[in-house]
Order: C-alpha cells, then sequence, then structure tokens
C-alpha cells in the first residue's frame, strides 16, 4: 500500500512539474507540415532585400532565406514591411521568422530571440559629396540635422549627438539618402552596406561616407521566443553555410562587391 500510494504521489508530481503531458508541436513541425516558410523582410533595403528591374524579389538574405526553404524541403513566401513593421510583424505571427540588415540589440532581444551574427557590419555618417562636413567632430556641431530610419542603430546613435536636431524617418534607407541629397538634413546615420547599396538607386556618387565608423554592430535573423527550435535549426544552417562557402559567396557578391548592381 505504502509503495502504491509512493507510485501515485510520483505520477502527481510529474503531471504538475508538465512531464505527463504530450510535447507540443514547434515551429518546424509546423512549418514541414504546411510546406511553407513565411518571413518577414524590408519591403526596399538594398543589398538585402529588395525587387529588381526584372520585378523579381532577391537580395542577400532573400537568397539565404531561399537556401533555407530548400534545405527544409518547402516553399518561401516573403512579407514586405518597412523597417519598424517587421519586429510587430514577427510578434502578431503573421511570420514564421524575420530576415532583414537588424542588429540583434538588449533591448530588441526583450521581445524577440535572435539567431548566431551571420555578418558584421558598420554604422557610419554620410553626407553629400560636397559637403562641409568632413569630419566626425565637424557633424558634432550643435544644429546639425540628422536623418534616421525609425527603431534604427542610427537613431540610437544620433541620440548621442548633443545639440543635433535628428530627423527620423518611418520607413526605408533609401529615404535617407533623398533627404539629404533634398537638403532636409545636414548627415545621415545608416549601416554601411545598406546605405551604399541603397545608392545604388540614386545617379553615381551621391553620397560620401565619413569614416572612422561609429559602431561595429553584428546582423542577424530573428524568431519569437516561442520558436527556439527553429532557432537553434537557423543557427546550425549558418553554421553549414560558413562551412560549405555558401555564405562566403553571398557575402562577397552581395555586400562586398557591387557586381549585383549590373545582375539587378
Amino acid at each position: 500500500m505504502k509503495r502504491s500510494r509512493m507510485l501515485h504521489l510520483l505520477v502527481a508530481l510529474l503531471l504538475v512539474m508538465g512531464l505527463g503531458t504530450p510535447v507540443l508541436a514547434g515551429t518546424l513541425e509546423d512549418i514541414a507540415q504546411k510546406g511553407e516558410l513565411v518571413i518577414a523582410v524590408q519591403t526596399q533595403g538594398p543589398p538585402f532585400s529588395f525587387v529588381d528591374k526584372n520585378g523579381e524579389r532577391t537580395g542577400s538574405s532573400i537568397e539565404l532565406c531561399k537556401l533555407m526553404a530548400k534545405e527544409m524541403g518547402v516553399k518561401v513566401t516573403f512579407l514586405n514591411y518597412d523597417w519598424d513593421g517587421l519586429i510587430p510583424a514577427l510578434l502578431s505571427k503573421k511570420a514564421d521568422m524575420l530576415a532583414a540588415d537588424m542588429t540583434p540589440t538588449l533591448k530588441r532581444a526583450m521581445k524577440i530571440a535572435f539567431s548566431d551574427p551571420y555578418m558584421y557590419t558598420q554604422t557610419v555618417i554620410f553626407t553629400k559629396p560636397d559637403s562641409a562636413f568632413k569630419t566626425i567632430e565637424d557633424c558634432k556641431k550643435p544644429g546639425v540635422k540628422i536623418a534616421v530610419l525609425l527603431g534604427s542603430a542610427g537613431e540610437t546613435e544620433a541620440k548621442k549627438f548633443t545639440g543635433a536636431e535628428v530627423k527620423t524617418y518611418k520607413g526605408g534607407g533609401p529615404l535617407l539618402i533623398d533627404a539629404l541629397l533634398k537638403g532636409h538634413v545636414d548627415i545621415a546615420i545608416n549601416d554601411r552596406s545598406a546605405a551604399k547599396g541603397q545608392a545604388a538607386n540614386f545617379p553615381p556618387n551621391s553620397i560620401r561616407f565619413i569614416d572612422p565608423p561609429l559602431a561595429k554592430e553584428p546582423l542577424s535573423f530573428a524568431v519569437r521566443y516561442d520558436s527556439m527550435d527553429l532557432l537553434t535549426w537557423i543557427n546550425l544552417f549558418f553554421l553549414h553555410a560558413n562551412l560549405n562557402g555558401s555564405m562566403e559567396k553571398n557575402l562577397n557578391y552581395w555586400v562586398e562587391s557591387e557586381d549585383w548592381k549590373k545582375d539587378h
């Protein structure tokens, strides 16, 4: 009787701890069952995500995600959002994951779970070629007008410029270059790779970078915190992509060179 009672108590304890309940299906199983990987991407953010001259969505992040879907054996669907709409789309479960040139900041990580970094970039200041702003010290003078994207690393850096007039834009990086060329601002702050890629939509030599960079930033993909199985898979994918050379090939073409401009 005593042994039987102890057995019943043990079973009850396991049930309370959740160890006796069935394991719930994870995000990876959901993706496999529906045969589709849904990804939130930036509407126009070359060289990471954009629609090219042939009307096709492409870019560094897009091509990496196509490889992911191929490895999963499912189709891929891209949902296009402005920068500030990416995280809400993920949290509202409209997308399985987020793939953009996003820095895994501690503040963002309070809401979403980031993968291991797949590359590193720089947060930089840029201006017009004939601008009087030549150094970072010039840019830190009171009254300087700075263009940044809402919720970006550039917005965080701009807040460190005492006395500056920070103008925040909602949308994609090309808005910063447009504001700069139209004389609405003196300088802009953004990711170097993104600014370099977005400048392809403007006349040659439209912008000039001011070095040194303000910060070196990692870039990551992201999922919800209820999708840790998918996060583990993404990290493993990055590992394999680095080992087989596909990551290096992608970044050399899309980020390190400008070869993609003539092709897309």
